[in-house]
């Protein structure tokens, strides 16, 4: 029996998790960008002192559960599992990254929204009483990511204006069973939307009725409206796709007074010449485990409705023509229970 289900999509927890500690790290443009002070670790080293981009990826990922759990006071061993993910064909940046920890370890793809999908599912565990403690984290890598879904990065490819730059950045949150705060309350499980976007550098485009629909759904389900909420953020939309989510909400005749956008927040897109923002699981994974769930600790929000996206495609499905499906997690984090 579904005792905590709400509507279709959504579960209410009856004891919500606790974060207990968050961590993300950042490459090079990440330290030019506004949110730079949020990082706890910046290197301009896009190797980070590995041999390749891939290697680099990993290192990011143990870095920065590393330094999730030195915040905690924790050890590898304090943890039921680890929840994570990346952008790399067989979720290479996290299985090699995280090998090391010996800790019960389940790899996820949800593309961009990562994030959101594993700290939904520790949020489940946790709440389920199959665990107390449960990290979820993800990482992307521009040099990566470009290597594997679009040109060699020494090619020198020219981006188009709809295009977003990957992020290398990286980010974890550690989750408990009880804790002072912040909580996960709702979680919303996003359905695939495939609204026939083939344009492998048009993602906001793509992603964007997957947020809308999550979104609608999560409103739906918890009987909420976005104005409920002091922020309702996107995981990397970018310029167009969040104007197309705001553009269908309004057709609703629903107002969105907070909205906002990770891919919009990490780079100053004029000066570093980011085109239409960030995208890559890093994006939203290193804005909610710095600047976000900073500022929710500080007090500035009471309640945050995070909403990554994630483009479900692979280098196959485009060479041979295939559309763009979305997927999109919603997660509400708040102050109080």
């Amino acid at each position: 029996m579904k005792q905590k289900h709400l509507g279709r999509q959504t579960v209410a927890f009856a004891h919500p998790p606790s974060i207990l500690s968050f961590a993300n790290i950042g490459g090079k443009f990440e330290s030019r960008g506004p949110l730079a002070s949020y990082f706890d670790t910046l290197n301009n080293d896009s190797f980070f002192g590995e041999k390749t981009w891939e290697k680099a990826e990993s290192a990011m990922q143990k870095s920065v559960l590393n330094c999730a759990l030195e915040k905690a006071g924790l050890t590898a061993a304090d943890l039921d599992y680890i929840l994570a993910g990346d952008l790399l064909n067989q979720c290479i940046g996290s299985s090699f990254g995280l090998r090391d920890f010996k800790v019960p370890f389940y790899g996820l793809y949800g593309a961009c929204s990562t994030m959101g999908e594993s700290l939904s599912l520790a949020a489940l565990l946790i709440d389920g009483g199959f665990a107390d403690k449960v990290a979820a984290m993800t990482s992307s890598h521009f040099c990566t990511a470009e290597r594997q879904y679009r040109m060699p990065v020494p090619y020198g490819n020219q981006r188009t204006p709809t295009a977003q730059w990957t992020a290398t950045a990286a980010g974890c949150t550690i989750l408990e069973a009880d804790g002072s705060g912040p909580y996960v309350t709702h979680v919303t499980c996003g359905k695939i939307v495939d609204k026939g976007i083939t344009d492998a550098n048009n993602m906001g485009a793509a992603m964007a009725p997957a947020a809308y629909d999550t979104l609608s759904a999560f409103f739906q389900d918890t009987g909420t409206k976005p104005a409920d909420y002091d922020l309702v953020i996107t995981g990397d939309l970018g310029e167009l796709g969040h104007a197309i989510v705001r553009d269908f909400f309004s057709k609703d005749g629903v107002e969105l007074p907070n909205f906002q956008d990770c891919g919009l927040l990490l780079y100053n897109r004029e000066d570093q010449d980011m085109h239409a923002g960030a995208s890559g699981c890093g994006c939203s994974a290193s804005v909610l485990n710095g600047y976000l769930l900073t500022e929710l600790k500080k007090g500035r929000w009471k309640k945050i409705l995070f909403a990554p996206t994630g483009a479900l495609l692979s280098p196959t499905s485009s060479f041979q023509g295939e559309s763009i499906p979305g997927i999109c997690h919603a997660v509400c984090l708040s102050a109080e229970t």
